[in-house]
């Protein structure tokens, strides 16, 4: 069966930095677009970052670009996403995503439990 568990999140300083994982198994990792996605309080989900099967091919919402960055290690079939100087708007719960096949965000058809990062002083 397809797992796919979020590592844990935390409370963080603005500015600071946090690593975020994502390790999956129950289907072929290396065939799959991941993606990244958060849920503000009171606000809808919103992707955040997306990485081809490879590791080559790399998205980022304007929200997050050049703070975030998201990789994989196919070898070790985990997702990651390091999120450096870290703002109180990324106050969220983070989940990690499986695309369905069709390289479409809105289609993905299995998540990670979710974490939550709270950027606080």
């Amino acid at each position: 069966q397809v797992q796919l568990v979020d590592s844990a999140g935390g409370l963080v300083q603005p500015g600071g930095s946090l690593r975020l994982s994502c390790a999956a198994s129950g289907f072929t990792f290396n065939n799959y677009w991941m993606h990244w996605v958060r849920q503000a309080p009171g606000k809808g989900l919103e992707l955040i970052s997306s990485i081809d099967s490879a590791g080559i091919i790399t998205y980022y919402a304007d929200s997050v670009k050049a703070r975030f960055t998201i990789s994989r290690d196919n070898a070790k079939n985990t997702l990651y996403l390091q999120m450096n100087s870290l703002k109180s708007d990324d106050t969220a719960v983070y989940y990690c995503a499986k695309d369905g096949g069709g390289r479409n965000p809105d289609e993905c058809d299995y998540w990670g439990q979710g974490t939550q990062v709270t950027v606080s002083s």
